[in-house]
């Protein structure tokens, strides 16, 4: 006969709590899509919750065929794509020397790439080295100045320090030098730590704007995430918006929860391909030399 474990106080305190955050997450990704398919008299007279009132797509109308919309979110696609490679191939060349324990130096670089994590010249002085640099006003300054993030990085060589040495000495006793055993041990096992930081880049390139809003003055190339933020500031501006061409007079409340919705959806779908890996990612951070 088969032992069914009892369910017992504990349990249920645990469901209750994850039921709990489950729905302080999803209620208001559901009020902004209930939002974006009511009436704008609805949302005027504050009658939507969770399910539209005065159904419509006027608001997904107006941006699937306004090519502000459509670019931006192309272009924010385009350069979330370059900047995981890029990113990736920072972290790697950057994390897998670092796991050679007999590396002169090994402790000074170790110390002096963490440093950065808790000390930086500001905003200023990075504002003065792009312009010095003729990087402002091009796309380059979205993917070049933040390229590598000290604490993903120190998540793969902790990941990589996981690795016996032992395969890499046998590589190294059959000739194999370090470029030769990086792509044919680390990275064909290092699948779950690179799935994880190409979810960690993605969303963090996806959701950024302020880089963008401070080096980029060329609106062709805004990701999607600025466009929304200015949109977000002019809505309550009738003349603002209309200005911008953003919104004809009177949609402006259902075209923002539009924009919010096109803007979030396409990173969520991304999520559950990678959700396996996530946990594990996570974890690896903590596991010490």
């Amino acid at each position: 006969m088969v032992n069914v474990k009892k369910i017992n106080i504990g349990d249920w305190i645990v469901i209750f709590i994850c039921c709990l955050l489950i729905l302080i997450c999803l209620l208001p990704l559901l009020n902004i899509l209930a939002r974006s398919l009511s009436s704008t008299e609805s949302l005027i007279r504050n009658e939507v919750t969770l399910w539209p009132k005065g159904f419509n797509f006027d608001a997904y109308y107006l941006v699937l065929t306004d090519n502000k919309y459509t670019w931006s979110l192309a272009w924010t696609a385009i350069l979330t794509a370059i900047c995981v490679v890029v990113s990736l191939v920072m972290t790697t060349i950057c994390a897998y020397p670092l796991t050679y324990r007999k590396l002169k130096g090994r402790w000074f670089f170790s110390t002096f790439i963490i440093f950065t994590m808790y000390f930086s010249a500001g905003t200023i002085p990075m504002y003065l080295l792009l312009n010095d640099l003729k990087m402002l006003n091009k796309p380059v300054v979205l993917i070049i100045p933040y390229c590598l993030n000290v604490f993903y990085m120190i998540i793969m060589r902790s990941f990589l320090l996981q690795i016996p040495e032992s395969l890499r000495e046998s590589a190294e006793i059959d000739g194999a030098g370090p470029i030769r055993i990086l792509f044919t041990i680390y990275l064909p096992l290092s699948t779950p730590v690179i799935a994880t930081l190409c979810l960690f880049y993605a969303v963090g390139r996806w959701n950024g704007f302020s880089d963008a809003l401070m080096f980029m003055n060329d609106r062709t190339y805004y990701p999607i995430q600025l466009l929304l933020y200015n949109i977000i500031n002019s809505i309550t501006n009738i003349e603002v918006t209309t200005q911008e061409g953003f919104a004809p007079p009177g949609l402006s409340e259902t075209l923002k929860a539009a924009t919010i919705m096109f803007a979030t959806v396409p990173i969520l779908l991304v999520y559950p391909w990678l959700q396996r890996y996530f946990i594990t990612g996570v974890t690896l951070g903590a596991i010490k030399e």
